[in-house]
């Protein structure tokens, strides 16, 4: 993956990650991708995450997001 494309994935994922409750942060976000310190910050996470898994946490972020979204109009 080049660089600006890690970085660009990266900043995406730390501004949708921002938007999330601190529920889905601290007990999906850090569960699945910082199980061994669920007290590192959020911003630490994504950038030590794996590049082949980049693409997918972002995924699964924007669902959320959008999901949280449906919630608040119903």
């Amino acid at each position: 993956m080049q660089p600006q494309v890690k970085n660009f994935i990266q900043e995406e994922l730390k501004k949708g990650l921002i938007q999330c409750t601190e529920q889905q942060q601290q007990h999906f976000f850090k569960r699945m991708y910082s199980h061994d310190d669920l007290d590192r910050n959020i911003n630490e996470v994504v950038d030590n995450m794996e590049e082949e898994k980049l693409d997918h946490v972002l995924r699964q972020v924007e669902t959320t997001l959008i999901n949280q979204k449906l919630q608040e109009v119903k």
